[in-house]
């Protein structure tokens, strides 16, 4: 059935002032040519589509499409410039037990509008059926889409000479005091010279954002005086969040949101975006109508079999975007292109990937959504990360993606973390993950650099309350703390929270030294967390994602608080930056090289500087061990194809909780070695130099890098 449409605010559908051409059913969505705009909507199941031109004051002028092609409804308005508001409504069935959801009383946004204003205020309109939802929702916004890039290049830079910088816009900025107050928390802000510096300067060569697209604020949180301060609530796929802009008219968001990446790009750093393409925040079928569910609900939502009222949720969020569908795929895909052609963004990691990859209710590597991002000429020509899994029977997915893919490698997550707090029985799996993983990513043809290591992310305890805390604290988020994960593999160093105690204190530093080292110079891709350099606290709260407040924003006054740890990180990353033998390419083989000596390109070594044996692997209770990395012939060339040669390395990793003397490598190794990294120290450095053979004291709880001299 179909309600009737009652507004005061409504003006007949009389062309009026706005002329209307037949216009072209591509591109999809709304196009401004410099003339004129072009307005373009998919929906199957509509029997009527109506453009709704929004003026200032709210009234609402009626322009029906007369023409459609393929189920692609448009027009062309000479008149219609940037600034324009404008929604859609789409008369069809209503049926919501056969998964039919068409409501004209419902202003419908566009799923490929580029801007969005205004608010949505909670109304009864965006959940019942008939009641109309003008001036109680966003609208969308006819964008100019021509911008100065002046001289932009994208840095194009190869993965094993990337650092990804995870942050978040607000976040970073919101109480920066080098930012001025009226840019904090927006893309201006973030794109300031004192945050740009600061990432130069501690060697970050990416930054990884935290969802930017359009999202919705969840009534639930906002009844709570909470907010989605995450965003994983995408409904405009093509629209940077207006909240993060300091711009004071519509649209212009997005040359802000440009302006940040050309600003990015001139200092040599990328911009990754954080994406969510596996639902959207319509939620389930009980959320609010804003686009998708009344454009043609059973095209973009999985719908259950024999139950199509209700959605397939593999997310956890209500509902599982349709990506089985070709006009979903083709959102999805210019989604995508849009970012890279017309935003200069430099590449993507998919938020529970795992949900775009299911063809019915498996897992598959060979789905239609890779289909089209390998054979598209721009998508696949920038960076992909996938979150390789989802809440869904056979979610988990680590390992199992195609070969343009690289993952976030939750495995690695999961043993440094227990190797540093201790646990038994780590050392094998340890040093495979340390080595680039390659049990996940050799067979299928992909590199070390497949796998993005990662201890730390947005998702769970910050590095410092990972080495603080043993059990979550999320009182706050209102849920009786029974959100979030509650097996973190952390350790609180002797005790829970807050502590004077000098030994607990010397000993956290350590273990957060212990793990960025790691880190930093594992082969694969490494990912900071923001802040952590810092020593970011969020008091033990693992789940901030309603927590849009100072308890989850970066507290720049630790950065004087904990230079030392903002050094130490430096460091680390100058090491793995300036020795490629930290970044190889290829996998180690454990064979010998064509080198001088002829060692082999990685040996392991129990402290007593003996070979390690499968019984010092299987060992129960090993928790330390040393590790040699031949930097004779590497056995990849440089960008200009020539042989590279690097410094040799030992490595002795200390997780026992008292002194270890390790001895170093006999003279054929080596005759000279010098610490270059030293966690047991502040900041790092030393300019201790041992002979070959020589015992060296590892303190407890540590790592000590070691460079051949001679």
């Amino acid at each position: 059935m179909t309600p009737p449409v009652s507004s005061s605010k409504a003006e007949a559908a009389d062309t009026g002032p706005f002329g209307v051409w037949p216009g072209s059913a591509y591109p999809l969505g709304a196009t401004y040519d410099g003339a004129g705009t072009n307005f373009s909507l998919f929906s199957e199941v509509a029997e009527r589509v109506e453009l709704c031109l929004i003026a200032r004051d709210g009234t609402e002028t009626r322009v029906p499409f007369d023409e459609v092609d393929s189920y692609v409804w448009h027009a062309y308005l000479p008149s219609v410039a940037p600034g324009q508001r404008y929604g859609y409504r789409v008369y069809g069935p209503y049926d919501p037990k056969q998964g039919l959801r068409c409501d004209p009383s419902k202003l419908l946004l566009d799923p490929y509008g580029k801007a969005f204003d205004g608010n949505f205020d909670g109304h009864e309109s965006l959940h019942t059926y008939g009641i109309d939802s003008l001036g109680h929702t966003m609208t969308t916004v006819v964008i100019n889409p021509f911008f100065d890039w002046a001289a932009d290049r994208q840095p194009k830079r190869p993965y094993h000479e990337t650092v990804i910088y995870e942050a978040h816009v607000k976040g970073m900025t919101a109480t920066h005091p080098g930012v001025p107050a009226e840019l904090r928390g927006t893309y201006a802000g973030l794109a300031h010279p004192a945050v740009i510096e600061h990432l130069k300067e501690l060697g970050a060569t990416a930054i990884e954002l935290m969802p930017v697209h359009q999202f919705l604020q969840d009534q639930t949180l906002l009844d709570q005086g909470l907010r989605n301060y995450w965003g994983y609530n995408t409904f405009g796929f093509f629209a940077p969040h207006a909240d993060y802009s300091s711009a004071n008219k519509p649209g212009g968001t997005v040359s802000e949101f440009k302006a940040m990446v050309r600003t990015f790009h001139e200092a040599g750093i990328e911009v990754i975006l954080d994406v969510v393409y596996n639902h959207t925040a319509e939620g389930n079928h009980l959320g609010p109508t804003i686009n998708f569910r009344g454009i043609d609900n059973a095209a973009y939502y999985r719908l259950v079999d024999g139950d199509p009222e209700h959605y397939m949720d593999y997310t956890g969020t209500g509902n599982s975007l349709n990506a089985r569908h070709p006009h979903t795929l083709q959102l999805i895909m210019d989604s995508l292109r849009y970012w890279v052609t017309e935003m200069h963004v430099d590449g993507f990691r998919f938020d529970l990937a795992s949900t775009l990859a299911r063809e019915l209710h498996d897992v598959d590597r060979l789905s239609a959504f890779f289909d089209l991002v390998q054979q598209d000429p721009v998508v696949s020509q920038v960076k992909l990360i996938a979150e390789p899994w989802d809440i869904g029977e056979g979610g988990y997915q680590v390992g199992n993606f195609p070969g343009l893919w690289t993952e976030w490698n939750g495995k690695y997550r999961d043993t440094v973390r227990d190797y540093w707090r201790g646990e038994p029985s780590t050392l094998g799996e340890f040093a495979s993950r340390f080595t680039g993983s390659s049990d996940l990513y050799k067979d299928d043809g992909r590199r070390p650099s497949a796998s993005i290591n990662f201890v730390i992310a947005h998702d769970g305890f910050t590095l410092r309350d990972l080495v603080s805390y043993n059990e979550k604290h999320n009182d706050a988020n209102g849920e009786g703390n029974r959100d979030g994960e509650s097996h973190n593999r952390s350790w609180n160093c002797g005790v829970e929270g807050p502590t004077d105690d000098p030994d607990v204190l010397d000993l956290r530093a350590r273990q957060s030294r212990n793990i960025i080292a790691t880190l930093m110079l594992s082969q694969g891709t490494p990912m900071l967390a923001h802040g952590d350099e810092m020593g970011r606290t969020q008091q033990g709260n693992n789940n901030v994602y309603c927590q849009d407040s100072e308890l989850s924003w970066m507290d720049w006054s630790l950065i004087e608080k904990n230079s030392d740890l903002v050094d130490f990180t430096h460091n680390a990353i100058t090491l793995r930056r300036k020795h490629p033998v930290f970044r190889r390419r290829r996998f180690f083989e454990g064979r010998p090289i064509r080198s001088r000596d002829q060692r082999r390109d990685i040996a392991w070594f129990t402290p007593s500087g003996e070979e390690m044996t499968p019984e010092d692997w299987d060992s129960g209770f090993g928790k330390s061990l040393a590790v040699y990395l031949n930097g004779d012939g590497i056995p990849e060339p440089d960008q200009r194809g020539e042989r590279v040669v690097d410094d040799s390395f030992v490595l002795c990793f200390n997780a026992h909780h008292e002194y270890i003397d390790f001895t170093l490598p006999p003279a054929d190794y080596g005759t000279k070695w010098a610490v270059v990294l030293d966690t047991a120290v502040s900041t790092g450095l030393s300019d201790n130099v041992h002979e070959a053979g020589a015992e060296v004291p590892v303190k407890s709880r540590s790592l000590l890098v070691l460079r051949r001299t001679a």
